[in-house]
């Protein structure tokens, strides 16, 4: 199963908030605005961090996440079958109060009449009360009347029965557990932003390499017949040194300084009626592996992990992920036993990240990104948040969450869009001029977004910017490939409530034809019809900025040329050139 939609209250800078989820989650923002306390949640949530009382909002007596699940395996509705919807889904709470306690609580279908509620069952144990409701014939004739009796009572009435339902949050504890165990909802790998790296390495069962080293040394101990021998033999061996063998006879084989040094001690306390057994507890061998086991990393130097470099310790942790991941699917697709399908534990595996770009050169992080993304394409989900463009595709942009937080009256909130943004070939339009320059998702974390045409655009706005005083690191200037693809980035931006300003030209170039003018005044309508004014406007350039600069028509390499006139002491700034440019950085 996998996330749907979380729902979180009152979790540190979380007021309120709702989250679509995909397969892959990509979230992003400025610092301090909650990116890592919407993880933080989810983490609480599934039970990898306990609640402490700075993580309640400001004022809040109460914080809750509430998770929705789809996509439920076989396995998994068997398991929630109490809790499943028309749909096939899942809804849990967790609530955590201020001064420790916590509970789980299931949304389930709940019958309108309280005798039929499983929240009243004790009220109902005495014979003398349920003989007068309408359950009682489908409990024991006899006898006395548990609990569970009539939770089966209850649920053979509403089978057979037309009982009007509703759907709320239940009473009791989910699954009927004060505490749901941890990894009931499925496995969790949690990578933070700044961790040594060792500890994932150690041979710890609580550690990444620690859980999938477990299970190779538990398949070697299954199937290994030479593994199965020597654990034979170690057990004799022990055994050779207890007064009793394995069946509960006397070993006569015991070695004689065993037996005198339980004598000598037990001679010490015949004042206390006391006597000395010295048991010898044969070791689990797995444990011992376990317990013995370094891992080393040869890069030309043997050493241990916490002796290179991070970059290189992040690159392994994640190399340690990507294991997991293939070990997981393999064990899924193999994995067809009825006590698979029968256990309560949820096959799903979840990964979250935060800043997996750290210690990592761009060309790494777009390798990662990869790699991520072909992780959560293999029935996984995956969830980080991050600073790097590099891990972002506009491709998928249903997969990015743009937190923000304006106030601290207001809390953390965010935006997503997961519908459709194009029609017809706009789609593919715009992945073929972000395939071009892939660094345009840079937008997503500008504080406002200059669309350009072209490169000229692109290399004189800024450098102009500079010399009037008005140019702002925040500000990002995308070269859209084209007047025709402004518009598509501006649909894109209007979906993210990112402010932008789309700059373009005129094209009322001399010469042109009458059909080539009526083709630029339509390329224009189109970009007004995008702009939206609450978050954008536009600045319009006579014919092209070639012209506003004063160059000549028809010059090649013009990013070039363009840079080369403006550099030189001849180059006059027009006023109305200047007017455009500090209305771009406005």
């Amino acid at each position: 199963m996998k996330i749907k939609k979380v729902k979180i209250s009152c979790w540190r800078s979380v007021k309120a908030l709702e989250i679509d989820f995909q397969d892959m989650m990509v979230f992003i923002g400025q610092n301090n605005h909650g990116k890592s306390n919407i993880l933080s949640a989810i983490l609480f949530f599934f039970g990898e961090i306990k609640h402490q009382e700075l993580d309640f909002n400001y004022g809040s007596h109460e914080l809750y996440v509430e998770i929705l699940f789809s996509g439920l395996d076989d396995n998994d509705k068997t398991t929630f079958k109490k809790y499943l919807t028309v749909d096939n889904e899942v809804r849990v709470r967790k609530t955590a109060y201020f001064g420790g306690s916590f509970d789980y609580n299931g949304y389930i279908e709940n019958p309108i009449d309280e005798f039929l509620q499983e929240q009243n069952v004790g009220s109902y144990t005495k014979r003398e009360i349920a003989e007068d409701l309408p359950f009682y014939p489908y409990l024991p004739s006899s006898g006395r009347l548990s609990k569970q009796d009539i939770v089966d009572a209850q649920a053979a009435y509403i089978k057979n029965n037309r009982v009007d339902l509703r759907y709320e949050l239940e009473q009791t504890n989910f699954l009927g557990l004060k505490s749901v165990a941890k990894g009931i909802f499925g496995d969790v790998y949690f990578i933070p932003a700044i961790k040594d790296a060792s500890d994932d390495f150690s041979t710890k069962e609580a550690s990444a390499f620690g859980k999938l080293y477990s299970q190779v040394i538990d398949s070697m101990s299954e199937s290994n017949p030479v593994w199965k021998e020597i654990k034979d033999k170690l057990f004799t061996l022990f055994g050779t040194l207890n007064k009793v063998d394995g069946d509960g006879n006397e070993n006569t084989s015991r070695p004689e300084e065993l037996t005198n040094f339980e004598r000598e001690l037990s001679k010490e306390l015949e004042h206390w009626s006391a006597e000395i057994d010295v048991e010898v507890i044969p070791p689990n061998i797995n444990d011992v592996f376990r317990a013995n086991t370094q891992v080393w990393v040869n890069d030309g130097v043997r050493t241990d992990i916490r002796r290179k470099g991070h970059g290189l310790q992040r690159a392994l942790t994640f190399a340690l992920i990507k294991v997991i991941s293939d070990q997981l699917k393999k064990v899924r697709e193999q994995d067809n036993t009825e006590e698979a399908k029968s256990r309560s534990i949820s096959n799903s595996t979840y990964f979250i990240l935060e800043e997996p770009e750290l210690y990592l050169h761009p060309q790494a992080q777009r390798a990662l990104f990869d790699s991520l993304l072909g992780l959560s394409e293999t029935k996984n989900q995956v969830l980080l948040c991050t600073h790097a463009s590099a891990l972002i595709d506009v491709e998928k942009y249903s997969s990015i969450c743009i937190v923000k937080k304006d106030s601290d009256a207001e809390g953390t909130k965010i935006c997503q869009f997961a519908g459709d943004l194009f029609v017809g070939d706009g789609k593919k339009d715009f992945n073929l001029a972000y395939w071009i320059n892939p660094d345009r998702s840079e937008l997503f974390f500008a504080k406002k977004v200059v669309l350009v045409e072209g490169p000229t655009d692109k290399t004189i706005i800024p450098l102009l910017a500079r010399r009037l005083g008005v140019f702002k690191y925040e500000y990002t200037l995308i070269d859209c490939g084209s007047k025709t693809a402004i518009p598509l980035y501006a649909r894109l931006l209007n979906k993210f409530s990112i402010p932008y300003v789309a700059v373009y030209d005129r094209d009322y170039q001399a010469g042109k034809s009458q059909q080539a003018i009526d083709a630029a005044n339509r390329d224009t309508a189109l970009v007004e019809s995008e702009v939206q004014s609450n978050l954008g406007n536009s600045v319009v350039f006579v014919n092209d900025i070639e012209e506003e600069l004063g160059l000549p028509a028809g010059s090649k390499n013009k990013p070039y040329v363009a840079l080369s006139y403006v550099s030189t002491s001849e180059f006059i700034l027009s006023s109305q050139l200047e007017a455009k440019i500090r209305a771009i950085y406005t």
